[in-house]
């Protein structure tokens, strides 16, 4: 007979059992039991308790991590993009594995923590909707006479007019930025046109800030 028992100081959790005889008598499978609960007491308290007494607070850098959050299932488009565009971006960008259901569940998978987490962070960017007095942070993609095109996410941009640059004057936008720079905005809200307008000179402290 082998015989498998796991479990805790409270009891047992799990049980194999493979056998080749007919069947067996009710003494040899609570002696059985009895033997394993021994076992199991001396692995738990002479074995364990010395080298770890309780769980650690996280995982080891190098094991396997898998964080979920959930997004309007109206946005899914915006995550996946065209053709997938904007997700294999992400996946390109961090390394980490992005599953989406069709209920806005989104199970992202790596090793890499920070990896994870600056995943999520664009995918909340892409979600969001955004409002006035919300700061985020982005790359300069894009530059253009009257002003530069920041991009917090893939596939999500936002246009800041060279009046919203500098506290100062100036005449170029090259005077103050280049492409890739990492720079802080705020939105302002919605223009006469009713698209949105970013500031990068009137940053203050602000409900949301991006990675």
């Amino acid at each position: 007979m082998d015989f498998k028992v796991a479990g805790t100081h409270d009891g047992i959790t799990a049980i194999q059992m493979d056998i080749k005889i007919h069947g067996l008598t009710r003494p040899i499978v609570e002696e059985a039991i009895a033997r394993t609960k021994e076992a199991r007491e001396y692995i738990l308290n002479e074995v364990m308790l010395p080298c770890i007494a309780e769980p650690r607070a996280e995982v080891s850098e190098y094991a396997p991590k898998i964080v979920q959050i959930t997004i309007d299932p109206m946005k899914i488009g915006d995550v996946v993009g065209q053709r997938g565009k904007t997700i294999n971006e992400i996946i390109a960008r961090t390394g980490a594995t992005i599953d989406i259901e069709d209920d806005g569940s989104v199970s992202v998978c790596g090793t890499d923590l920070n990896a994870i987490n600056k995943a999520i962070d664009m995918i909340r960017i892409i979600t969001t909707d955004f409002e006035e007095g919300m700061i985020l942070s982005g790359t300069v993609v894009s530059i253009k006479e009257f002003g530069a095109f920041i991009e917090f996410a893939p596939g999500k941009e936002g246009m800041v007019h060279i009046s919203k640059i500098a506290k100062n004057r100036i005449n170029h936008v090259e005077d103050v930025l280049t492409l890739g720079d990492r720079v802080t905005v705020v939105c302002l809200g919605k223009d006469k046109m009713g698209r949105l307008s970013f500031s990068m000179k009137d940053v203050k402290q602000g409900p949301y800030q991006s990675a």
